[in-house]
This record gives structure tokens, C-alpha cells and sequence, in this order.
């Protein structure tokens, strides 16, 4: 019988083509392990009460995991209140380089668009 993994309901958010290309590539040039996941979050603090939480790490216990594109996303389950329905996209353009996120549970952003407040 084969196991079936927990993943199986669709990612509470998106990564764009842009963001999943510019992330993969930073994988390769970072050479960053098989097994690591991109971890996706929040952590209070920020100028608006929260900031996300972007990058690369192990699987933890209690983490969800999903699958978008052939990238494994994780996240604590705790964060998937904050997450859900955010967009994740890649701008590379002259007067702004980056991950941006687009999420519909913000209630405030601050101005450099890395915190939010719920």
C-alpha cells in the first residue's frame, strides 16, 4: 500500500510564474538541499504588526505542505489564517527588485510592503 502524503488539498496561497522562476533559480545558485521546502509565514513585528516570513528551510512537525509548480511550499498551520488567498509574484524591474505579496487579509500594509497588520 502506498503512503499518502497530508498534502492533498489545494496551497492556501499562489506564486506567480515569476516568483516560482525566481525562486527556483535561487535554489540552484544557493544550492539549496533536495528536502528544504520554501518556507512561507508570518512573525510579528514589522511597522505594521506582522511581517512575512520568505526562504528556504527543513520540515518541521506540524508543518502543511503543497506542492505548486514542482516547488514544495511549507508552513506552520497556524499561519494559514494569515496566508490565506495571498499572492506571492517576482518583480524585477528598474525601480523595484523583489518578492511582493498581495494579500487580501491585510487590513493595513506599511509603505516597503513586508508587513501587514490582520
Amino acid at each position: 500500500m502506498s503512503e499518502v502524503k497530508e498534502n492533498t488539498v489545494a496551497a492556501p496561497l499562489q506564486l506567480t510564474p515569476g516568483a516560482i522562476t525566481a525562486l527556483k533559480k535561487i535554489m540552484q545558485d544557493q544550492n539549496v538541499p533536495e528536502d528544504y521546502g520554501l518556507r512561507v509565514g508570518v512573525k510579528g513585528g514589522g511597522c505594521s504588526g506582522f511581517s512575512y516570513i520568505l526562504g528556504f528551510d527543513a520540515i518541521k512537525e506540524g508543518d502543511q505542505q503543497y506542492e505548486i509548480d514542482g516547488l514544495n511550499v511549507v508552513m506552520s498551520k497556524a499561519h494559514g489564517i494569515y496566508l490565506l488567498g495571498m499572492e506571492i509574484d517576482y518583480v524585477d524591474g528598474l525601480n523595484n527588485r523583489g518578492f511582493t505579496f498581495n494579500n487580501p487579509n491585510a487590513k493595513d500594509t506599511c509603505g516597503c510592503g513586508t508587513s501587514f497588520s490582520a
